[in-house]
């Protein structure tokens, strides 16, 4: 059932893309190999899970998955901007090289594509002409949010901060808010009260708090080179042991500052790979067993090993210390 409202929901973002781009001079290809696939949405299909749990209708669980490709499309240019590099959200045939405009094209596309949709299920009756403003006028605020965190790294940041800080003030806003916006919303045109799926939201953002420490294990070496917040440099900067961070320094400054994953670095600081460990499987461990049935919670360590896999982080949440 989940993967059949997915695939409905991915195929309704796409067709409205296509329509949408209809004699712009850029066409809309195929959907690539894979795109339809459970593994390549994993996140999209947590959050289409939590409609479940919350009791919303079919009919509005697909409309909120395909409005939720939306926000990831938006989500995934401004990243490919910011990083300079590209993720594919649209398959076109604009050239390869020309990566900065397909990143633009992916954004003002899903901006395009998530107001089709809320217009057309004000047609359908599924929607009132409030709740479509209120709605795009909310899909932009929850983004804004996560964005402005990243915009204030960009110059690069002056100083590390204690570790519960870069979880409170930092990741609070860069990941645990953005697992937040699929219930945006929702919460906007449905007719429960709030408060009946607040414990779906807490258990969201765990998750991507978990995944955002997994992603700065990743980043521990890249995220130094670029003076970006990173709990891990902040554990190692923190450290009882001062000499730890003249330790990173040294090493990083014979590294090579492109290589983003240096799985072999974390190792060498066990205390913060293990404090990162414990951090980030605490998020995870509850997040996804407050999210998941009972009945379900026998997918808990597998989802937390696929995720860690994804990331990139398996090998250095997989270590014992």
């Amino acid at each position: 059932m989940l993967e059949d409202e997915l695939t409905e929901a991915l195929a309704l973002y796409w067709s409205t893309a296509a329509k949408i781009l209809q004699g712009s001079g850029v066409h809309l290809l195929d959907p690539p190999d894979g795109f339809f696939l459970l593994e390549n949405n994993f996140f999209s299909a947590l959050f289409l899970y939590s409609y479940h749990r919350g009791g919303i209708a079919r009919s509005h669980r697909i409309l909120y998955a395909a409005i939720n490709q939306c926000l990831r499309g938006m989500v995934t240019g401004c990243d490919n901007i910011l990083d300079d590099e590209y993720k594919k959200t649209l398959e076109t045939d604009l050239p390869e090289e020309g990566v900065r405009f397909r990143s633009i094209v992916d954004i003002m596309v899903s901006d395009r594509v998530l107001f089709e949709i809320l217009l057309d299920g004000l047609q359908d009756a599924k929607l009132n002409g409030r709740q479509v403003l209120a709605a795009s006028a909310a899909s932009l605020r929850t983004l804004v949010q996560s964005g402005a965190q990243e915009a204030s790294e960009e110059g690069g940041i002056k100083r590390v901060l204690e570790p519960r800080k870069i979880l409170q003030s930092v990741h609070h806003y860069k990941t645990g808010l953005l697992f937040q916006c699929p219930w945006t919303i929702p919460l906007i045109i449905e007719n429960f009260r709030p408060t009946t799926v607040d414990f779906l939201q807490e258990a969201l953002y765990n998750i991507g708090i978990g995944c955002q420490i997994m992603d700065d294990m990743v980043d521990l070496a890249s995220d130094f080179h670029k003076k970006r917040h990173n709990y891990v440099l902040a554990l190692i900067y923190h450290d009882s042991d001062p000499g730890e961070w003249t330790r990173l320094e040294s090493h990083l400054a014979k590294s090579n500052p492109l290589r983003k994953a240096q799985t072999d670095l974390l190792r060498q600081f066990p205390r913060a790979q293990t404090a990162a460990q414990k951090t980030a499987r605490r998020f995870l461990n509850k997040g996804l067993r407050d999210l998941l049935e009972e009945r379900h919670h026998f997918m808990v360590d597998p989802a937390m090993l696929f995720l860690a896999e994804r990331i990139g982080a398996h090998r250095m949440m997989a270590d014992k210390q």
